[in-house]
């Protein structure tokens, strides 16, 4: 089921697709990833969407799916109380972090808008930022560093857990 997953990620959603790197001089650290991708349980995902077309729409479900506790955040679907793939919709990270400690911040928003997620996921305490494919800020990625989260930019998790052999949160450990 998961490789089926990941086959309509790449294969459906043309941001997955074709997509060119914009990272400048960062540089994505595969220990990081693995770390982040098996030490999360709880994921705070920024920019959540209900229309099914959408890449963050499905990978909340994927993530969901491989045992991960994924919390949409969009202030619109909060406004409308919503529920996503059985998560209650917040509208913001702050009102996340006041119910849940969060391990990673994944972001699904404009390269230009990222930055303030990063300084909101420093706020609350969170272990990592996850800036999905197509996001970079390195500057943001460098104040995240500063304040000891661990950072990826411009992939899905979604793309890269299968080809690390990762298929969920590792139960005995924590970031």
């Amino acid at each position: 089921m998961r490789w089926k997953l990941l086959a309509f990620a790449i294969g459906n959603n043309r941001r997955f697709a074709n997509m060119s790197s914009k990272l400048g001089t960062w540089q994505n650290d595969d220990e990081v990833i693995r770390r982040v991708l098996k030490e999360s349980k709880t994921i705070a995902l920024v920019g959540a969407s209900k229309n099914t077309a959408r890449a963050s729409n499905h990978v909340m479900s994927a993530m969901q799916q491989m045992g991960y506790k994924v919390i949409p955040i969009n202030p619109g679907l909060a406004k409308q109380n919503e529920i996503l793939h059985g998560e209650k919709v917040y509208p913001d990270l702050q009102s996340v972090a006041a119910e849940y400690t969060v391990d990673m911040v994944d972001i699904f928003r404009a390269s230009n808008a990222a930055g303030q997620f990063v300084d909101e996921a420093i706020a609350i305490g969170a272990k990592s930022v996850w800036l999905q494919l197509g996001v970079v800020d390195e500057e943001a990625g460098k104040r995240a560093l500063d304040a000891n989260l661990l950072v990826v930019m411009d992939t899905c998790p979604l793309m890269v857990a299968p080809a690390m052999g990762i298929s969920g949160p590792d139960e005995t450990s924590a970031l």
